[in-house]
């Protein structure tokens, strides 16, 4: 039986530290934290809607007075699911990687609400939408038809968010390498390890208290997504993390654990490293690898339809002049289409069939 229940809601996990989980940790349904000590708080992510921010402060604040008032917010790297909700916190300090801010601004939360109106439209019209999108691709309008293959997913697995009406805001502090916490008796560091997922992770290191809260670096139990890369940069960033020979690993994504997600991961990453040079020596192209790879032991796993956004990133990191610059539209539409092929099990029951 796993040390702690896989189930939504506040977990603590130390004296004066919790881990808020989500499940099932597909997308957008992250873990945060909290660290408490000597009258003080930090908190580790935000989540993806008000909402959901909300109902997790509240609950903070009702186990832990200090939560009331946060001193400080860590935001571990740029997707909205770990920062969207620094509304709520505004009065913090709120800290990220310069690199991390960077990505922040690129896409905050009012251009993603465009895209699942956009979305929410494009699946509407159904055969209208998808007939748009030929006429788009064959007069060279790539991104319509990128879109509308894409609708059905994107507002399948965004559908439980609200995004409208919130207000961006932006860390207030920035740090790049590391930087040193004080949290009441607590020793806090923050480290920057990226680029790996997005191109400004950061770990949140305890250690007296051997608990790393390794945001998005860690994904337990599903395919990560490799946003950024290289995947050196990846495996670099979890050997980092065992390391420091944590004893608790509080992942971005999925149950909490030791480090034997961190070890598993790592092998995915090898695995996968391993399998897409070969195939790219050999003359494949990156959607012929995604077609040929196959992720050995790694059946059971969720969201396999990320292995096109992570063979297309390897791939680009091979030869820069393989692959257009990385756009949102056809990756999202790569994973739709990805998400429809029986071999990947149930995943073949994905909504964007």
């Amino acid at each position: 039986m796993e040390r702690w229940q896989y189930t939504r809601g506040l977990h603590e996990i130390g004296d004066g530290l919790f881990a808020w989980l989500q499940p099932d940790g597909a997308w957008g349904w992250s873990n945060a934290g909290l660290v408490a000590s000597g009258g003080q708080s930090l908190l580790v992510d935000t989540l993806f809607d008000l909402s959901l921010t909300r109902d997790m402060l509240d609950a903070m604040r009702a186990v832990e007075p200090t939560a009331a008032n946060l001193d400080t917010v860590v935001n571990t790297h740029g997707n909205g699911d770990h920062w969207y909700g620094n509304a709520l916190v505004a009065d913090a300090e709120i800290i990220a990687t310069t690199k991390a801010l960077a990505e922040m601004r690129e896409l905050p939360p009012s251009k993603l609400a465009l895209l699942m109106r956009v979305a929410g439209l494009m699946s509407a019209i159904g055969p209208v939408g998808r007939g748009l999108g030929a006429l788009g691709g064959a007069v060279g309008l790539r991104k319509l038809r990128d879109l509308a293959d894409a609708a059905p997913f994107v507002s399948e697995i965004f559908s439980p968010f609200q995004f409208a009406g919130i207000e961006a805001v932006f860390p207030n502090r920035t740090f790049d390498g590391r930087l040193e916490l004080q949290v009441g008796h607590k020793r806090v560091e923050v480290l920057e390890v990226g680029p790996a997922h997005t191109a400004g992770d950061a770990i949140v290191w305890l250690p007296d208290d051997k608990v790393v809260f390794a945001g998005d670096v860690l994904f337990s139990g599903g395919h990560p997504v490799i946003w950024e890369g290289p995947a050196a940069g990846w495996i670099a960033a979890c050997d980092r993390i065992l390391a420091l020979k944590p004893e608790i690993v509080v992942p971005g994504h999925g149950p909490i654990g030791g480090v034997e997600p961190v070890k598993r991961l790592r092998n995915y990453l090898v695995e996968l490293e391993k399998g897409v040079l070969s195939r790219f020596e050999a003359g494949l192209s990156a959607a012929d690898i995604v077609t040929d790879l196959r992720m050995e032991g790694f059946e059971q796993w969720s969201e396999a339809e990320r292995l096109h956004v992570n063979v297309e990133t390897l791939v680009r990191h091979l030869d820069s002049g393989a692959l257009p610059p990385v756009d949102a539209f056809a990756q999202f539409a790569g994973m739709a289409k990805l998400a429809c092929r029986d071999e990947w099990g149930d995943i073949s029951d994905a909504p964007a069939c």
